[in-house]
């Protein structure tokens, strides 16, 4: 198939070609492949995402582009996210338990990293945890290391991005590993279980912590 001659025509620029294969994707694809559709280089394709960013961004638009690895989707904007899942009649997303933030912290920031490693920083059986992180799509596998075992590697999904308001991994804030458990053990009562015991009051979290930011509604594309 061969794109008319006038497809980068000024009513009709490669940025705009792009929106429209990003809103018809079924879900996040490579640049490659939009590279491939398009007959342009990746870097052409790059530069694209790059204006329909700033387009997005600087218009107030309730649209927003994501970026994960080199996966990239059309999403509707974190602030929006109320305002569609009233619409669509879902359900509020249930909050994250501590142990749940703690350790999807720990993957968003190690990515890509096993069960043993997270194991070994908080110091306690992950296996649960983690098949809920799993289950709720936050969290995929990302191949096995060739170490003893062949043990899983973990890492965040674009759906995780969605959860917290987040364009890129790239917007995670700088933090240490120490700051981070830090920051995740705080009692933050609207991310535990109603079940769960009340924690004893803590000084409140670095508000740059990812574990202490208050996950959106129902994330939509």
């Amino acid at each position: 198939m061969t794109l008319p001659e006038n497809y980068n025509t000024p009513t009709l620029p490669l940025s705009a070609l792009l929106e429209s294969l990003l809103l018809v994707a079924d879900g996040p694809a490579p640049v490659s492949q939009f590279a491939a559709a398009l007959e342009v280089n990746a870097r052409a394709v790059e530069a694209a995402l790059d204006e329909l960013a700033a387009l997005y961004a600087n218009a107030h638009r309730g649209l927003s582009i994501q970026c994960d690895r080199d996966r990239v989707q059309l999403t509707t904007h974190p602030a929006a996210a109320a305002a569609v899942e009233t619409f669509l009649g879902l359900e509020s997303t249930q909050r994250l338990s501590r142990p749940a933030v703690e350790t999807l912290s720990i993957i968003a920031y190690q990515q890509p990293v096993t069960r043993p490693q997270i194991e070994s920083i908080r110091g306690v059986n992950c296996d649960g945890v983690i098949k809920s992180l799993l289950t709720k799509g936050l969290i995929e596998e990302m191949g096995r290391t060739d170490g003893p075992g062949r043990p899983v590697l973990y890492a965040t999904t674009p759906l995780f991005l969605q959860h917290f308001g987040l364009s890129s991994i790239k917007e995670l804030p700088p933090l240490d590993i120490d700051a981070l458990l830090a920051a995740a053990n705080v009692g933050q009562t609207d991310l535990i279980p109603d079940s769960a015991p009340t924690p004893q009051p803590a000084p409140p979290p670095d508000p740059t912590s990812l574990a202490s930011s208050e996950p959106s509604n129902h994330p939509t594309t």
